[in-house]
């Protein structure tokens, strides 16, 4: 290891992917809080792909473990979870550790507001957005239910108002309340519970005391620089849906605390923790940069990882990003590149993972894969089959 006042791609992406236990995979009994800590939250709008972005990263873990940290026996009087299932960065689905909500929901409401897109005749005031807020987290507390019912004791408890059906969704009118969902989520009044049947339900989280709103921001911007540095405040404020001005201050505060400091990365100034300017060494960048790796939807990597032509270089730019965007394909990475994309069907206790590399894979490298697709595999609890050939599926959205 060693302190450079220049950092390549090389060694910022060796250290990333090394912290992110995708260079060695975290130890059989590694807690799996630990390891959605250290990913800054594990994106979780589509179950299964954040079962894997957890199983692909801990040896051993299975789905069965990730859900009994969510739910462990699924009832209002089970022990508290150790990851909660919740509205995080960006205001997207994230499985959190618990331990880390005084955080989250003190960082994330303080997150200055971007445009509404709202007429003013539908959107929430402020204070209704407060009513709402504590209304969900009265109404959850000790309970599960689902978003009717969650709605009607919304309604009960602030007024008419809130079931106003305002909000144009997928053909359908939304009532004006929800629009605060995600806002209660960040806030730490709602998180989401076991399904009832084929229904989603909504609890409260293990009731905290958030930390203050500067020191908390101050702690996040730390954790995702210990995580994803170097980066900038653009590539904070992308991160986290943030407006970049408002980012830029943050990290000027925290800049004349002498908390960062600016480096050169790839020609471009970026930050990293002033404590935390050690970077692998070209001797080691090989050791962790090497093997094949497979990234499921929205991977937190995938996400975080700056700049995004670096991580998608040459055809990898047109064929695993939508329009630029991260996450919209699972990915195979190869020495700490995209490579490909992928995709998995399961059939009852089979799965099909149909992987598409962008070029020709050295022997070594399809063994690695192969072996990836056999954890992938023992995550989801199915056997699992390697097809090489095109993926048809589309972009998910």
């Amino acid at each position: 290891m060693t302190k450079t006042a220049g950092i390549t791609w090389g060694a910022a992406s060796a250290r990333r992917l090394d912290r992110q236990f995708l260079a060695i995979s975290a130890r059989t009994g590694t807690p799996i809080a630990d390891v959605a800590g250290t990913m800054l939250g594990v994106h979780a709008q589509v179950l299964s792909a954040a079962e894997l972005s957890v199983g692909l990263r801990t040896d051993g873990v299975t789905r069965a473990d990730v859900r009994s940290s969510l739910w462990p026996t699924g009832t209002p009087s089970a022990p508290p979870p150790s990851l909660v299932k919740t509205h995080g960065p960006r205001g997207t689905v994230h499985l959190l550790p618990a331990r880390d909500l005084p955080m989250w929901c003190a960082a994330l409401p303080a997150v200055a507001d971007g445009p509404g897109s709202l007429p003013s005749d539908v959107r929430l005031t402020r204070e209704q957005a407060e009513q709402v807020v504590t209304a969900i987290g009265d109404a959850l507390d000790g309970a599960f239910l689902t978003i009717d019912e969650l709605g009607e004791e919304v309604v009960a408890r602030t007024g008419p108002w809130a079931g106003d059906l305002v909000m144009p969704a997928f053909q359908t009118m939304w009532p004006r309340w929800r629009q605060a969902l995600h806002r209660a989520g960040q806030s730490g009044a709602l998180s989401f519970g076991p399904n009832r049947g084929r229904k989603v339900t909504y609890t409260r989280p293990p009731h905290f005391t958030p930390m203050r709103p500067e020191e908390a921001l101050r702690l996040l911007v730390r954790r995702y620089l210990h995580a994803y540095g170097p980066a900038t405040a653009q590539h904070f404020a992308r991160w986290l849906a943030a407006p970049p001005g408002w980012a830029r201050s943050l990290y000027d505060r925290l800049a004349d605390a002498g908390e960062i400091e600016q480096v050169d990365f790839g020609g471009t100034p970026a930050w990293v923790m002033t404590d935390d300017t050690v970077f692998p060494d070209a001797s080691e960048q090989g050791a962790l940069l090497h093997g094949v790796r497979l990234l499921p939807y929205f991977d937190a990597y995938l996400i975080a990882a700056q700049p995004r032509e670096s991580l998608f270089p040459g055809a990898a730019y047109q064929r695993a990003l939508a329009g630029g965007q991260a996450g919209n394909f699972p990915v195979l990475l190869v020495d700490g590149v995209a490579a490909g994309v992928w995709h998995q069907r399961r059939r009852g206790r089979r799965t099909t993972v149909t992987v598409e590399p962008l070029g020709r894979l050295m022997p070594r490298q399809e063994r690695e894969l192969a072996a990836q697709v056999e954890r992938v595999g023992e995550v989801l609890e199915a056997r699992a089959e390697l097809v090489v050939g095109e993926v048809t599926v589309g972009a998910h959205v």
